[in-house]
């Protein structure tokens, strides 16, 4: 089915109402609006770090391609993540896509397979090292709050089953993904320093 979207600019949320799949309307600081909202954030954000990626690893050919690739899926996946979201139980249909306990496999059989690349994690991980890692941890936590959004909401609606241990393992991928990124460009990884030393306070002129 295609779609085509005509107009940007609607005027039919002034009233601090937006439209949920099927046509009903809530106000747009429901927490329903709040959890797919974040999801949108949290897509925006690894197109930040595909552009990132697009400029630290053009020089790793195929290797590089692997976390464009992914990352582009991801995106994917999570506006079907977002429509699960903004659809009402009462309104599914059979046909239309949900996340799945498939996608969460997936996120599972990627995390494990690019982890077995990493050296042995020994320390806590601060965001940092290449640009690229710094923007898949904020991703990161970005579905953590996005997760947390989910869980509240289930506490009070019929929501998707499998939306909240999605974005759980994303999480956990995100990581990973952070993680590797470092690795392939041969970028130490920022651990955190458990008595770091205090940077002396500039002179004053």
């Amino acid at each position: 089915m295609s779609m085509r979207i005509t107009r940007v600019t609607t005027r039919t949320g002034d009233d601090g109402t937006t439209g949920l799949v099927g046509g009903s309307r809530v106000p747009k600081d429901h927490l329903r609006i709040a959890a797919y909202g974040t999801i949108d954030e949290l897509s925006a954000f690894l197109g930040l770090a595909r552009l990132e990626w697009d400029g630290e690893g053009s020089t790793l050919g195929a290797q590089g391609k692997v976390l464009t690739d992914h990352l582009r899926y991801l995106q994917n996946q999570l506006f079907v993540a977002g429509g699960d979201l903004a659809t009402p139980w009462d309104q599914r249909h059979p046909q239309m896509k949900v996340v799945t306990a498939e996608e969460i496999a997936y996120l599972e059989e990627l995390g494990e397979r690019l982890n077995k690349d990493l050296p042995p994690l020994k320390d806590f991980i601060l965001a940092g090292g290449s640009r690229t890692a710094a923007h898949l941890h904020v991703a990161r936590t970005i579905a953590r709050r996005a997760e947390r959004h989910v869980i509240t909401l289930a506490r009070q609606e019929d929501i998707g089953p499998h939306v909240a241990v999605y974005l759980n393992r994303l999480s956990d991928t995100l990581f990973i993904l952070a993680r590797w990124a470092n690795h392939v460009l041969g970028i130490a990884d920022v651990t955190w320093d458990k008595v770091p030393a205090k940077p002396g306070l500039a002179a004053e002129e």
